[in-house]
């Protein structure tokens, strides 16, 4: 394509001239995508000829950006997800010339330091670390790097004569749990010996019948060199190690991937959360606490519900235990975070570990601190926790998991101090979320220390041995968008660092496996029998009465109109004020429904967010100049989980919908908890929802940038599910298949603990360390990353 352009271009100087004066004419250095082709739609709609379907148009659709200091443009062109190239054309030569990724980063820095006097620039690029190690070739398999790498490395392993084989007795020979020997307790010299004793014991299996329990079969096996983790029954001993009978003999991915399954690997966890009031209850709203912790909570009951039944099927006599280690808060408020130790509600064993964070000298910091200023801390914390979680577990965790950046970045450092494969989750980047912080990191320092923050994020990213997201776009985008991994391929931070190479969309590590909404609360209204019929007195207050109990402003006029409900927390990207302005301009919607906003504070003083009073001042601002009074009702409150899913369920006997119309969602757990209640759903098409809905089946996208087309479309189903109820009937009964086909916890336990098990094992039989990395990153840590966190004030 920037071939055909190039050749393209010596023979139209002029249509090419016209074009890049325009984006001059705009005045701004960087322009984005939708800046180049606006210019580029206005000059077809002048122009006598026809530049449709041109080399030219070709260019401006993949053009992401453009840095403008005349005479020069410097592009930078996405021809698919993690393929880009950059150009640069000179206004009179118009001649495009190819450049590198440094050549460009090193312009565009000249948007902040325009005098061209830059220091000498640390540049990174972990691409030569991988050189040698396979990576997906298909944009499509992006996210599926578990399946690609039990592919190749299993034909790899096994097509060694003996190797694969020798290594995996290795394997199942120091296999243990608790001190106790698992799968194999006899010496097996050798594959050959270890095959024979499979023979042996698979005839004595045969002998009994299938549901003959362990305790029964325990010492014949045990000696014939067999411990405890084959199953709990006879049929389960013996589909076992058929599995590695066949395993032995006729090597395939899908075996190995049955047989690990079957082996009894994890049963200690470590989750690592630092940042906000990670507890269980009135946590929710307040800084820094939402989403994730809802996540995390619902993800360990599922995990340990998991490992549970895992455990049993094998055999194995253990209970699980999970820790979430975070940050414990001694000034805490009405929150349970100054507890050093908290039990998680609906588990068996698993707790909440809480330690403090502290002060260069050891004094113990009291108060809340926002997650952009916990980063001096980190190091410290790291070694708190893992000396307790140590002695909670009474050994190493089988796994660590991280969550956001900071948690991320203390598992990279504990995991690799104590030798345990770690998963990173990021939950949201905040590069997808700040236009261009990067570059304009100064700028912001003082409010957000990106610095530290994206330092912590590519550290973190090239040290886990597996990434889990919850959507494909959170890694690679769209066609005309870029993922939130992909923002760190390749960026610059002026002053600090050039980023040639930060992640490869393409590595194996990355793997797509989305959360569900707890299905004990979230379920279709039709479902009368389980439905918790004693909260509609609540309820029924909290939305129609004078008096809700919480912070609240405005009424329904007309109660009988079916709602349009979003909850959310009150901020500029969640954009419920956007939501509110586009009901009251929309004549047609306002008429057809009421508008139910649950988020936020109703009073400004009440917030000690900046960001969120501001959002609280608009709101006010459009109730006020649209009259709302009687069409939308305000509650300043955070619902319970169980008042949620009855509320949920309540604006579906209504005949409502649920709007989330944030101008970017990572992915989105309100609208499987509507779409799991069987509540139509309206989206943002930017992030989690665009996979989670399929538009007009199962809910509907809309343009959070254009809320007239978003209101015109609610007003559209509005009507029509009034002539037709069998529209909303539809949309709500896909609803609750999409949900129950892909987003439950139960599927991301199951797929979760594979995960887990098959890089565990490819980390103990291969060379999956990438030691060069590894150094790389203790000398950036040490040389970059510390010095800029200990820089930072303590509080």
């Amino acid at each position: 394509m920037i071939h055909q352009f190039e050749t393209w271009a010596v023979e139209h100087r002029s249509d090419l001239y016209a074009l890049i004066s325009r984006w001059f004419e705009l005045e701004r250095p960087l322009l984005l995508r939708s800046d180049l082709k606006a210019a580029f739609d206005a000059l077809v709609a002048e122009h006598p000829s026809p530049l449709v379907e041109t080399p030219l148009h070709d260019i401006v659709n993949i053009a992401q950006e453009a840095v403008c200091r005349p005479p020069l443009v410097y592009m930078a062109l996405r021809e698919g997800a993690g393929s880009w190239h950059f150009m640069s054309i000179h206004q009179q030569q118009l001649i495009p010339m190819p450049i590198n990724v440094t050549d460009y980063l090193a312009f565009k820095e000249l948007l902040v330091n325009p005098d061209g006097t830059n220091e000498p620039v640390l540049e990174l690029d972990f691409a030569p670390f991988n050189r040698g190690f396979p990576r997906l070739k298909e944009i499509r398999s992006i996210g599926q790097g578990v399946i690609f790498l039990n592919k190749q490395l299993s034909s790899t392993l096994f097509s060694q004569l003996g190797l694969g084989t020798a290594k995996l007795l290795r394997f199942l020979a120091v296999h243990s749990m608790d001190g106790k020997q698992l799968m194999l307790s006899g010496n097996f010299a050798d594959v050959a010996a270890l095959r024979t004793g499979l023979r042996r014991a698979l005839g004595l299996l045969d002998k009994h019948p299938g549901d003959t329990p362990w305790e029964v079969i325990a010492e014949p096996l045990s000696g014939l060199g067999f411990a405890p983790g084959w199953g709990n029954c006879v049929t389960r001993v013996s589909e076992t190690m058929s599995l590695l009978v066949d395993l032995f003999e006729a090597p395939s991915p899908q075996i190995l991937e049955n047989f690990l399954a079957r082996i009894p690997m994890i049963s200690k966890l470590l989750i690592l959360s630092p940042h906000g009031y990670f507890g269980q209850d009135n946590v929710l709203g307040l800084p820094d606490t939402g989403g994730q912790v809802v996540y995390i909570l619902d993800q360990v009951r599922a995990l340990e519900r998991e490992m549970s039944e895992r455990l049993i099927l094998q055999g194995i006599v253990a209970q699980p235990k999970i820790l979430v280690g975070t940050r414990l808060i001694p000034d805490a408020g009405d929150t349970l975070c100054n507890q050093p130790l908290e039990k998680i509600h609906g588990t068996q064993n698993s707790w909440i570990v809480r330690v403090p964070f502290r002060k260069t000298n050891g004094e113990i910091v009291r108060s809340w601190i926002s997650r952009f200023e916990i980063w001096p801390y980190l190091e410290h914390f790291g070694h708190d926790i893992e000396r307790e979680a140590l002695a909670q577990l009474s050994g190493r965790p089988d796994l660590i998991i991280g969550n956001y950046s900071d948690g991320n970045l203390v598992a990279s450092v504990i995991s690799k101090r104590i030798g345990v494969t770690q998963c990173n989750i990021a939950h949201a980047l905040e590069q997808s979320k700040y236009l261009h912080s990067a570059l304009h990191w100064r700028e912001s320092e003082s409010q957000y220390h990106f610095n530290c923050q994206y330092t912590a994020d590519l550290i973190a990213m090239n040290s886990a041995d597996f990434i889990i997201t919850s959507t494909y776009q959170e890694i690679a985008g769209t066609a005309h968008t870029v993922g939130q991994y992909e923002t760190y391929q390749n960026y610059t931070m002026p002053g600090l660092y050039r980023v040639m190479n930060g992640i490869d969309l393409f590595d194996p590590k990355f793997n797509i496996v989305s959360p569900g909404a707890d299905a004990e609360v979230y379920f279709s209204y039709l479902d009368r029998e389980r439905r918790l019929h004693s909260l509609l007195p609540a309820i029924e207050r909290l939305l129609y009465e004078s008096d809700p109990g919480v912070p609240w402003r405005g009424h329904f006029s007309d109660p009988a109109k079916p709602l349009i409900f979003t909850m959310a927390r009150l901020d500029l990207v969640k954009n419920l004020t956007g939501l509110a302005a586009w009901f009251a301009q929309c004549a047609r919607l306002s008429e057809a429904a009421n508008l139910l906003v649950i988020g936020g504070h109703v009073d400004p003083a009440a917030s000690t967010d900046g960001e969120e009073r501001a959002e609280i001042e608009h709101m006010h601002a459009i109730m006020n100049e649209y009259q709302l009074e009687g069409r939308m009702r305000w509650l300043g409150t955070r619902l319970e989980k169980n008042l949620a899913g009855e509320v949920y369920r309540h604006i579906a006997d209504r005949r409502g919908i649920f709007v989330q119309p944030a101008r970017f969602e990572a992915f989105g757990l309100t609208i499987i908890e509507a779409m799991a209640s069987g509540l139509p759903v309206f989206a943002t098409c930017y992030g989690g929802p665009r996979e989670i809905i399929e538009h007009r089946v199962s809910g509907y996208h809309f343009d959070p940038n254009d809320g007239a087309a978003a209101a015109a479309a609610m007003a559209d189903f509005f009507e029509r599910s009034a002539a037709d109820p069998a529209v909303w009937d539809n949309i709500s009964r896909n609803a609750l298949k999409r949900v129950d086909s892909r987003y439950t916890w139960r599927l991301y336990a199951e797929r979760m603990m594979t995960l887990s098990r098959i890089y565990g094992f490819w980390k103990f039989v291969s060379n999956l360390e990438h030691e060069e990395t590894i150094r790389y990153l203790n000398m950036f840590y040490h040389l970059q990353f510390r010095p800029m966190a200990q820089a930072l004030p303590h509080q």
